[in-house]
């Protein structure tokens, strides 16, 4: 980045840096005819000497080359970029305060011309062009730019026109974005007042130059954004209207943002920019393109007389099909009634049918009531008091046999049930239940001693011990026992803890004993071992 010059220095360069070479001549010769008596001066009083330089000499200039190097906007809000031909190549900056003044921003690539005034940047020692303003080179390069941004919008669809919205026959409400100092606004509104009713809402914006773009943009998205039913009503269709011009003066309606904001519009969107002749990318994206603002207006609301005359024709045609519609189903009624019959005989043959049915009625009615009268009499026959009386009579004398019959059998069971506790009670008396208590004893003593000669408690009474491991289980043989093993051994008066040692195992196992199982091998009482008899301990 440049840095800006504080101050001028005290010795003047003037005749000097007017032609920089005579400059560094007359130093060198200087130089070499006084020798130490030439100044000194410090790098950067050189650099600044030069920018004064460079800022003099040249002051304003114009330079046409192309865009190279551009990267939008640094973040402090300055560009750097550089302008070049096809034989040379100067840096250009843009200033923050001159950034947003340019009628048109730089792109890679895009031939311009650049106002501004030499300078140099003494930090890397770099002349450069500080740009005032920026202007395409040329219609050419102007138009190069619009056909590859309309290849650009259209490859991603933007103008297509499967998206395209129609047009409400009847608005409400319009919205209209324009100047609203021109002479294009006073046009539209007239053209509504020779039309149907409607309510206009107007945004203003700037039609041209900077920030032109900008503000189309946000009024179509405003108008968007307005809540149907609020206080400012929501426009039904919006116009974007602009007067002719030439293709500068248009550019701001083919700014990308400005078409993507009409392409994304929910609502429909008519382009008035410019006269018939005139084009822009706006025109692609919106819904309806009117060659005049004047024709947008009349496209957007229908006229109050067309709508009058179009109403009173297709009054008529009604009347006319409703007419019409008449005399055929008059025509085709007349046909069908010379083709049905004639209400007496219609009826006629119904008639026949009920006389006959009446007749057949009253006889009817006479059969059915003398078929009831005998049943009736039948019946009466039947019901007399005397054969009632009689049959009550029988049933009384069976209810008294049924009654006798449970009295007895009931005293029989009840005896029987009486003689079966007698026997019962008989049974229960204490000598005998002492009889029988002591039989039960006797039998339960003789079992005790059949248990006592059968375990094996006895057995370890006559010397013998039983031998388990750690967890309990009883061992019948040495070869399940390994040295080092934990043993428990249970004598006749009490167990002891031991542990087995290697001993001799050379000699063939023992018969099994044909004792019981639980019982281990005899061992001599006090722990004393016997012949023949081998010892774990």
């Amino acid at each position: 980045m440049p840095i800006p010059h504080s101050g001028r220095l005290d010795v003047s360069f003037s005749p000097a840096f007017t032609n920089p070479g005579r400059f560094v001549t007359d130093n060198a010769a200087n130089i070499r005819t006084s020798g130490a008596n030439v100044a000194e001066f410090t790098v950067s009083e050189l650099s600044n000497a030069i920018k004064r330089a460079l800022e003099e000499g040249f002051g304003y200039v114009r330079l046409r080359g192309e865009v190279s190097g551009y990267r939008g906007p640094h973040a402090s809000g300055h560009c750097y970029f550089a302008l070049k031909d096809d034989k040379a190549k100067i840096e250009a900056v843009v200033w923050r305060g001159v950034w947003g003044k340019l009628k048109i921003r730089p792109e890679e690539g895009m031939e311009v011309i650049a106002t501004g005034k030499i300078s140099s940047f003494p930090g890397s020692s770099k002349y450069q062009i500080v740009i005032e303003a920026l202007e395409p080179a040329g219609l050419g390069a102007l138009m190069a730019q619009l056909e590859e941004r309309k290849r650009r919008l259209a490859a991603e669809g933007l103008f297509d026109e499967a998206r395209k919205k129609p047009l409400p026959f009847l608005p409400r409400v319009v919205g209209i974005i324009t100047s609203p100092t021109g002479a294009v606004i006073r046009d539209m509104l007239h053209g509504f007042e020779e039309r149907c009713p409607t309510h206009v809402v107007v945004w203003p914006v700037r039609v041209q130059g900077e920030g032109c773009a900008a503000e189309v943009a946000a009024a179509v998205r405003g108008f968007n954004a307005i809540p149907p039913g609020g206080p400012i009503p929501r426009p039904e269709v919006l116009i974007v209207a602009r007067g002719g011009g030439s293709l500068e003066d248009l550019w701001g309606f083919n700014d990308e943002i400005v078409v993507r904001a009409v392409a994304q519009s929910r609502l429909p969107v008519i382009s008035a920019v410019g006269h018939e002749t005139d084009w822009t990318l706006i025109d692609l994206a919106a819904d309806a393109r009117a060659p005049t603002p004047t024709k947008a207006a009349e496209w957007a609301v229908p006229k109050y007389s067309e709508c009058r005359e179009a109403n009173q024709k297709l009054a008529l045609r009604l009347a006319i099909a409703a007419r019409r519609l008449l005399e055929a189903g008059r025509t085709h009624l007349k046909a069908a009634a010379r083709g049905l019959p004639r209400a007496d005989d219609l009826v006629a043959l119904p008639r026949q049918r009920f006389d006959a049915a009446e007749k057949r009625l009253g006889r009817a009615l006479l059969a059915n009531t003398r078929a009831h009268a005998m049943r009736l009499a039948t019946c009466a026959v039947r019901l007399s008091p005397h054969l009632m009386s009689r049959g009550l009579e029988r049933c009384q004398r069976r209810l008294g046999e049924l009654w006798s019959r449970g009295t007895a059998a009931l005293t029989r069971i009840a005896v029987l049930r009486r003689t079966r506790f007698e026997r019962t009670s008989s049974r229960a008396r204490p000598q005998m239940l002492a009889n029988r208590l002591d039989g039960k004893r006797r039998d339960l003593a003789g079992l005790a001693k059949l248990l006592a000669s059968l375990s094996y408690q006895s057995v370890l009474q006559r010397g013998y011990a039983l031998v388990r491991d750690a967890e309990g289980a009883m061992i019948r043989a040495a070869a399940a026992i390994s040295a080092g093993d934990r043993l428990e051994i249970e004598f006749a008066d009490g167990r002891l803890a031991a542990q087995a040692i290697d001993g001799d195992r050379s000699k063939p196992a023992q018969p099994p004993d044909p004792r019981p199982a639980s019982l281990g091998a005899a061992s001599p009482p006090h722990g004393r071992r016997g012949p023949g008899q081998g010892s774990l301990f």
